[in-house]
């Protein structure tokens, strides 16, 4: 692969933490920390950063949250057919996530933000959830999209993070379009076996559960799952420095589907 393109199959460790991306040396372009944790039942999981601001996202499971005064359970069962949550904090405050339940999974997204907002916390009440491509190419490009945040609701963050659930058989990120900022994409699958290809660029690569792409700016990246495989994939964007993700940039040639 070239440049800072990635698209990985990880696994989990020993502890549970199935790492995606950091700032180091693991797609380093991608400019986040972003880690998969798959949670022991009763066994808490802190985070706490000097430096960055964090968003905890229920992949799956059920949890409590604890952070300052606070404590909130989250439910769900299946990411294809129940609401994400979805926790947001600034640098410097503490967070405890503990499992209610086996197999339970969550993600964590930071980087660096200097800025200080209070906590929020995202659920299937106080979340934008939108519906696009109806009525569009015989529905094939169908799709529900969730932001928990963005630059519109939350300009004090460096990130953009949100799930987008495609229906068996369909397009996302459809047509296809570009943005300067570089994004990361984990995919879920309703089923085990549940497959899709993701094409970056001119490159297509195989998408499975619990894959992820690492996806460099400029970069074209239509998405497909296959028939009899709904599929989830959780967005996150880093913006740059004076620069925040704000719009798609749709690639000339397949400019006119936008008038289908």
């Amino acid at each position: 692969m070239q440049g800072n393109e990635e698209f990985g199959y990880p696994v989990f460790d020993a502890r549970g933490a199935m790492p995606l991306t950091n700032t180091t040396d693991l797609c380093p372009g991608m400019l986040q920390n972003i880690t998969v944790h798959r949670l022991a039942l009763a066994v808490p999981l802190r985070l706490r950063s000097a430096e960055e601001e964090t968003a905890i996202v229920l992949i799956g499971g059920h949890v409590r949250f604890c952070w300052a005064d606070n404590a909130e359970d989250a439910s769900r069962p299946s990411c294809i057919n129940d609401p994400a949550f979805c926790l947001h904090v600034c640098r410097g405050t503490s967070v405890q996530i503990m499992a209610l339940d086996e197999n339970t999974e969550i993600l964590v997204q930071s980087t660096k933000n200097d800025r200080e907002f209070e906590p929020k916390f995202y659920t299937p009440e106080n979340t934008r959830r939108e519906t696009f491509g109806e009525g569009q190419f015989e529905g094939k490009a169908l799709r529900t999209v969730t932001t928990f945040f963005d630059y519109a609701s939350a300009p004090y963050s460096n990130m953009v993070c949100g799930e987008i659930l495609i229906p068996q058989g369909g397009w996302s990120s459809y047509p296809p379009h570009e943005h300067p900022q570089p994004e990361v994409y984990y995919y879920r699958f309703g089923h085990p076996n549940g497959f899709g290809a993701c094409f970056v660029g001119g490159t297509a690569y195989t998408i499975k559960d619990r894959s992820f792409a690492a996806i460099p700016g400029g970069k074209c990246h239509p998405q497909v799952n296959a028939p009899g495989y709904p599929m989830m994939y959780v967005w996150m964007i880093r913006h740059f420095d004076g620069y925040p993700w704000t719009e798609r940039n749709f690639a000339p040639e397949h400019q006119w589907l936008l008038e289908q």
